[in-house]
């Protein structure tokens, strides 16, 4: 776990991409904050930012993940015996008044609490689901000749979006012999299969977010927690730890705990970045959404009662 407390300078940059982000030879290999100097040249350490052009600033940052997918995949390319890694990254970049968010694939979520309110900033790049984001992400993928499998592509990968993954970039008509040879599918479905482009891309998800004074943190966290806690109590249980000692190397801790006490077997990532502009001490402790609990328990006992009117329709008849 780990924590960020940004500073007010011209071009501050908070990024995460669990250093898993490479197999571990490449890592060693090569300098694990490649992906941060990457955007921090494209960026113009930080004047592009300063534009607030959504649309150049999204150019600078696909060209440094792309510039990254390109080195990784090479260096796979090259090696000796075949390596499927690949992994997921997720950026924050921030300055006093805007945070920009750029991610490809599903292994973190940023939200930000609004005096307490959380708004999710991310979208996993899944191809499954019925969200917008999944649902463009489906399209994208036949689009390019890929097909869907029990929300697996090609039956393999619930990701659709990564470094690496070159099986199904510049290995796709490899994968798909080597699928024969395991008699995953057939000479004859295969000779149907028309790839028209890459199934998994590296091309992130830029977007812009102004930062007014009612925001109080950023919560970045890896799905190992999202999987066992929702954004609403993630964001309430940090503030209670900030309203009680400040300290967000503790916040995040006692939030991952929270995650291993019920059973997460996933990676626990977790960056907190407190703003500043809360003074935490004298921040009244947050009473129960009274409106929230009264809807909630309205739309339970219409549940009931409706489930009660069916079932003594049913015993009429």
């Amino acid at each position: 776990m780990a924590n960020a407390r940004p500073q007010p300078a011209r071009g501050t940059f908070c990024t995460t991409a669990a250093l898993y982000l490479y197999c571990k030879q490449y890592m060693q290999l090569q300098r694990g904050d490649e992906l941060y100097k990457e955007c921090a040249a494209a960026l113009d350490g930080g004047a592009v930012l300063s534009t607030k052009n959504l649309e150049a600033i999204t150019a600078s940052i696909q060209r440094a993940f792309a510039t990254v997918d390109a080195n990784l995949s090479n260096w796979l390319e090259q090696m000796d015996k075949e390596d499927e890694s690949g992994a997921t990254a997720t950026a924050m970049f921030l300055r006093n008044d805007v945070l920009v968010v750029s991610h490809i694939g599903d292994s973190c979520l940023q939200v930000i609490s609004r005096g307490g309110r959380p708004q999710v900033v991310t979208n996993f790049h899944r191809p499954y689901g019925n969200k917008k984001t999944s649902l463009e992400e489906v399209k994208r993928i036949r689009a390019a000749g890929g097909w869907i499998v029990d929300g697996r592509i090609c039956g393999e990968i619930s990701v659709s979006r990564a470094f690496g993954d070159i099986r199904f970039k510049t290995r796709k008509n490899e994968m798909l012999v080597k699928g024969v040879k395991e008699g995953r599918w057939t000479e004859k479905f295969i000779s149907r299969i028309k790839f028209k482009g890459d199934l998994i891309v590296s091309s992130p998800e830029v977007s812009l977010v102004e930062l007014g004074p009612d925001v109080e943190f950023i919560l970045l966290a890896t799905d190992g927690l999202w999987d066992y806690i929702k954004t609403s109590e993630a964001v309430t249980l940090v503030r209670d730890q900030l309203r009680q000692h400040g300290d967000v190397q503790l916040a995040c801790e006692a939030l991952g705990q929270i995650a291993l006490d019920r059973r997460s077997q996933d990676n626990v990532s977790i960056v907190i970045a407190d703003l500043g502009r809360t003074n935490w001490k004298e921040l009244p402790v947050q009473g129960p959404n009274l409106f929230l609990e009264l809807t909630q328990a309205v739309a339970t006992v219409g549940a009931v009662s409706l489930g009660i009117y069916i079932s003594s329709l049913l015993a009429l008849q």
